[in-house]
């Protein structure tokens, strides 16, 4: 099993490798990739140095899996290259996520629409993942009418040059550092709150907010599902959090929520108000699952419940998702 990571030096790059070893994917052979500047230099997987190489490099090695996450602009280039050579290719990006001519999977919700056809698949956004987890076993069975989220979205989801920001505007603040820092953001992210998340569109949401909005609908393969979204950046590390209203068509069980979650592949259910047990990013910092709680009744309307809904972005949202993509096909022979 000749494994190629496209994006090999970056946050989610180094996250998939340490994943895959995690895992224990079969990997025979590993092909780190990244952009011109940096081949020839070294990454590390289950202790030993690999060198970096180029794109087309990895293509003519003929790796039986290419996991991309180097952004939309290298995916679009680059992933038909790969894919015709007969590679499957599993893209981090937004590059291909509403093309309908790509499936857009999150194992535990929608695996089963893939096939050995499908050479370039799609891993969604971050944010849509964890929510949709957690919404699969609810919408199955009473049925989803709508969504509000509101997203507190950790800054790892921006990448290293925020999280230098984060961490560079706190020591300027604590110790008084004069050390210069990248700017990521606009503004500061330290003790603020940003609710803007990509780019403005026309209609007045961000791109972020229509990500979620879309791609739930193509994921849980029903576009009746109305879904309205708010995505906004907080100074935390571990993990983005969102706060889901769900109106069903039909009326549900408090108890039988609880046991649905509870037996739901890749959910752990924390809700325990007596203790004051709740899900929390740095809980959910380097695990895999989705974590939900706080489940209640809304009280305003008829068969609508409020739940909190937490997860790693970089594993569960990027790295491990995708890594569980590859090994459904391993799995099921497709690879």
């Amino acid at each position: 099993m000749k494994v190629a990571v496209v994006g090999a030096t970056g946050l989610v790059g180094t996250k998939m490798l340490q994943v895959l070893a995690e895992r224990n994917f079969p990997v025979t052979e590993l092909l780190p990739v990244a952009s011109e500047r940096s081949v020839g230099k070294e990454v590390e997987f289950k202790g030993k140095k690999f060198k970096v190489v180029s794109m087309t490099d990895a293509i003519a090695a003929k790796p039986n899996v290419a996991i991309f996450s180097a952004g939309g602009g290298t995916s679009t280039e680059w992933a038909p290259k790969f894919a015709e050579a007969g590679i499957t290719v599993i893209d981090n990006s937004s590059a291909w996520r509403m093309d309908p001519t790509k499936k857009l999977v999150v194992p535990e919700v929608n695996a089963d629409v893939l096939t050995a056809e499908d050479k370039i698949i799609a891993n969604p956004n971050c944010s849509t993942i964890q929510m949709v987890v957690a919404l699969q076993p609810l919408h199955k069975k009473y049925q989803i009418k709508r969504v509000v989220v509101s997203t507190y979205q950790s800054v790892t989801g921006t990448g290293k040059k925020a999280v230098d920001q984060l961490m560079g505007e706190r020591e300027k603040a604590v110790a008084g550092s004069s050390e210069e820092y990248p700017m990521a953001y606009k503004y500061p992210i330290d003790l603020n709150v940003i609710p803007q998340i990509d780019v403005f569109l026309d209609n007045g949401y961000t791109k972020e907010e229509m990500k979620m909005v879309k791609e739930t609908c193509k994921i849980m393969g029903d576009d009746s599902i109305r879904v309205t979204a708010t995505t906004v950046r907080i100074p935390v590390m571990g993990g983005h959090s969102e706060s889901v209203n769900v109106e069903f068509a039909n009326d549900f069980d408090l108890n039988e929520v609880k046991a649905l979650l509870s037996s739901a592949p890749g959910v752990i259910v924390v809700d325990d108000n007596a203790n004051q047990l709740y899900p929390m990013p740095m809980d959910a910092h380097e695990k895999d699952e989705v974590f939900v709680g706080r489940l209640r009744r809304d009280e305003t309307q008829p068969n609508t419940l409020n739940m909190w809904i937490v997860s790693d972005n970089l594993r569960k949202g990027a790295a491990t998702n995708a890594v569980q993509i590859a090994e459904y096909l391993q799995g099921k022979g497709l690879l």
